[in-house]
C-alpha cells in the first residue's frame, strides 16, 4: 500500500486529525504530556536542537515512529526493534460475545488501572480524548478494551488493545478489534495498528482476524538530559 502518511504516523496525525492539540516548533510537533509521549518530525532535518528544546522538558523522554532526528549533544536516542505496521482493508468477521460499551470519563479510573497493568508505557490520563474507546465489562470489572489513537482523514490507528490477565483467551480483544475496524471501514477510513515482533501472540491474532503486514517501521525513544 502506497500511503506516505503511514510512513510517518506521528507527524501525520499531529498535522491533521490532532492539529488542534499539537504543540509545535518548526517542523516538529508533539502531543501534550497528558495525551501521549509522542513526537513527530516533518522530515529528518526538522529535529533541530532549538525545536527539540522547545518541546521536550529536561529529563523527559518521548517516542518517535518512522522518522528520528540526530540527537543533540548530551541527548540520548535509543533505537528499539522496529514495529510491525499492519493494515485492514476488508471487513472482519466478528464472533458473538458480551456487550461492548463506549468508555467515557465515568470509566477513566478502570481504563487507567488496566492500561497501567498491561499497557503501561504509552497511555496517559487524556489519551481517551484522542478517539473513541470501547470496553467489555465482566463481573463489574473492565476485562478488555481497545480504542482509536493516531489518525488522518483516510486512516485510523486501533490502539490500546489489551485484556486483563484474568480474562485472557476469551476472544474479547478480537471482538473489540473487529468491531472498531469494521466501524472505521464503514466510514471510509482504513484501520492500521502497530505491534511488537516480540509479541507473537498478538501478531498471530491480528493476522487471523484479517490484518496484513504493511511494513516494519522504525521506533525510537529520545531523552533530553
Amino acid at each position: 500500500m502506497d500511503a506516505p502518511e503511514l510512513d510517518n504516523p506521528f507527524w501525520s496525525s499531529l498535522s491533521t486529525r490532532h492539529r488542534a492539540i499539537a504543540l509545535r516548533a518548526g517542523g516538529a510537533a508533539r502531543y501534550p504530556q497528558d495525551f501521549a509521549p509522542f513526537l513527530g518530525l516533518e522530515n529528518t532535518e526538522a529535529g533541530t536542537a532549538t525545536a527539540l528544546e522547545a518541546l521536550i522538558d529536561p529529563g523527559e523522554s518521548v517516542y518517535l515512529l518512522g522518522i528520528a532526528p540526530s540527537a543533540p549533544p548530551g541527548w540520548r536516542l535509543k533505537a528499539f526493534r522496529p514495529l510491525a505496521q499492519m493494515v485492514c482493508e476488508r471487513p472482519l468477521s466478528m464472533a458473538d460475545g458480551p456487550e461492548m460499551i463506549e468508555l467515557s470519563d465515568a470509566h477513566r479510573d478502570d481504563v487507567l488501572a488496566l492500561t497501567a497493568l498491561v499497557y503501561p508505557h504509552y497511555f496517559r490520563a487524556r489519551t481517551m480524548e484522542m478517539g473513541c474507546y470501547f470496553g467489555i465489562y465482566r463481573d463489574g470489572r473492565l476485562a478488555a478494551m481497545a480504542g482509536e489513537r493516531l489518525g488522518t482523514d483516510g486512516f485510523q490507528e486501533i490502539s490500546a488493545i489489551c485484556t486483563h490477565p484474568d480474562f485472557v483467551g476469551r476472544g474479547y480483544a478480537r471482538r473489540l478489534t473487529a468491531m472498531l475496524s469494521n466501524d472505521n471501514l464503514s466510514r471510509g477510513r482504513i484501520p492500521f495498528l502497530h505491534v511488537s515482533h516480540d509479541n507473537p501472540r498478538a501478531l498471530n491474532m491480528y493476522e487471523r482476524l484479517g490484518y496484513r503486514h504493511r511494513r516494519d517501521i522504525g521506533f525510537w525513544s529520545l531523552t533530553r538530559p
